[in-house]
Order: C-alpha cells, then structure tokens, then sequence
C-alpha cells in the first residue's frame, strides 16, 4: 500500500491523522505504540482505544475489569484534579461493549464517603450505564496482603481485592503535576490501588517503589486524559490548568507517560521523561520504553 493511501484511509476512519514513528507502522496490519487523539473527551477516548485495535483487543468476553482513574479530590472538572468523566465513561461503555463480565472503576480517595466521586462528577457518569460500578475503596475489608513480584523495595503491601481478582486493568489517569515526583501519570497512579501509600513516601524510595508497584499491577491499556493538564501545584491544586484537549492511549504505561511529559510544560518549562526518576527507572527496569522519538506515534484530530 503507498503511504499516501495509507494515509487517505487513516484519516476517513479517523479524522486528520498525522503519523510520525518508524516505517514498520506502514506495514499492513500493524498498529502505533501511542496514539494522540485531540477533540471532545469521550470521542476522543474511544477513536484512541479504537486505533490501537479497539477494546476487543484488551478485554475479552467474560473477564473482569478494573479502570482506575483519578477521583480523589472533592475538586470540578475544571481543576483537572481529576480524571474528566466522559473519558471513565467512556472507557466504561466500551468494556461493556467487548462483553467483560464486571468491570468496576475504582480509586483509594483521601476522602471517604462518595463526596470525591461525586465532585468529579465520575460517579453520575459511571452510574448513568452501570449502577454500582463505581467506588471509593478506604477501608482495610476492601484490601488484602500480597507479595509484590520483581521488587526491590517496597515486597509488600495491602492491595485491593477486587484488583487481585482482575483479569485485566485499565489505568486512566489525568495529566498532572506532583510535588514528590514531578508528574502523576500511569505509573505514580496505581499508588491509589494500595491501602498503604504512606509506606512509599517514608520507609521506602518512592520513585522506586512507584515501579516495583507497576511491575505488580501493570495496567494493558493506559489512557491518559490530557484534555486538561495540571501543570502546576499538583495533585491538588488549585494550579495552572492547560487545555491541549488530548487523549494519550498505549499498551505501554512508560510509553504513554513519556510523552505526556515531552508534550507538556509543567512548571512553566519543558523536561525530558529521563528526568523523570520513577519513568527512567521503569526504561531500566524492562517495564516499557521512554524513547518516544523511536515509536510509532499517531495524532489525531477529531
């Protein structure tokens, strides 16, 4: 096939693409290591999962599914504290569509109760296709003790039942800030799958444990939502909010975090993701791969 038929194709079925990457992404059948979809959230999330080979090729029929988003925050949509609920929903409604067969959408807020759940607004969104899908797992009943494989910090540690018990795992975090390790992105969230994340800022090295916490729940799909970015004074705010209005989608959780923080500003400059300790570390550590600038990329726009 000529790359501009390639081209024609890709963007009837997907809006204006522009491809960047290795040439292999030209051979038939193949498909981008990270996909950049620009548009409405919701749209974007599903033409991004849709252009790594669609949500049938993460989840099949019958398995359970964990989407683990940012809710923690009592925060709107505007503060980009929180993952934007059309994106959760989204990801949601297309793992009801490959036919999983529970699929829950859960976080360890810094708040009980359903006050963070319903501030975000990821609640009323979840809730409007699958009632009761959606928790805010604080208690100790809710975890059990496991043996974290590959490790060399942090060996163990509380995770919750339900993600023990998951066939598949979805992270779906928003693009932001963090005052400890510079960005809160794939990896740094699924600290919010844990009872115990104090352990990781005081007994342990955090960038390192945040790694040996991704070797043991590596997600299959990460979904960055970068519709806004928090790009100062995370993981709270209230900070400067940027609107790139973007969808980060991998089958690599490094990729994906890689070139969020290339495509940013945080802080008022741009950084590489080697300086990034925690994204470095998971490149050494054979977790995935932070060389954006050899990967297939594919940008679209909606």
């Amino acid at each position: 096939m000529l790359r501009r038929d390639f081209l024609k194709l890709q963007t009837a079925a997907l809006g204006t693409a522009i491809l960047s990457g290795v040439p292999s992404f030209l051979i038939a059948g193949s498909r981008p290591d990270i996909v950049v979809a620009k548009g409405d959230p919701g749209a974007a999330t599903r033409a991004a999962v849709e252009a790594l080979g669609g949500m049938a090729a993460f989840v099949r029929p019958g398995q359970k599914v964990v989407i683990k988003p940012n809710m923690s925050f009592a925060a709107p949509v505007e503060s980009a504290a929180n993952t934007h609920p059309a994106v959760v929903r989204e990801l949601l409604a297309l793992c009801l569509e490959a036919g999983a067969a529970s699929v829950r959408v859960l976080d360890h807020a810094f708040r009980e109760g359903r006050q963070p759940l319903e501030y975000s607004g990821i609640l009323a969104a979840c809730e409007s296709i699958a009632p009761g899908c959606c928790h805010n797992l604080t208690r100790s009943r809710h975890y059990s003790e496991f043996t974290l494989q590959n490790a060399r910090d942090m060996r163990t540690n509380a995770a919750m039942i339900d993600v023990l018990d998951a066939d598949v795992l979805i992270a779906c975090p928003v693009a932001k800030s963090h005052s400890s390790t510079g960005v809160s992105l794939s990896l740094k969230g699924q600290m919010g799958l844990i009872l115990d994340r104090g352990c990781m800022h005081g007994r342990y090295d955090l960038d390192t444990s945040i790694v040996d916490l991704a070797f043991a729940f590596k997600p299959s799909l990460s979904v960055i939502d970068a519709s806004r970015v928090l790009s100062t004074n995370g993981p709270h705010g209230p900070g400067t909010v940027l609107t790139p209005g973007e969808i980060i989608a991998s089958a690599d959780p490094v990729a994906a975090d890689a070139l969020a923080v290339s495509a940013y500003a945080w802080y008022g400059r741009h950084v590489q993701p080697r300086q990034v300790a925690h994204i470095a570390q998971a490149q050494a550590r054979g977790l995935g791969r932070m060389d954006v600038e050899n990967l297939t990329v594919l940008r679209m726009s909606l």
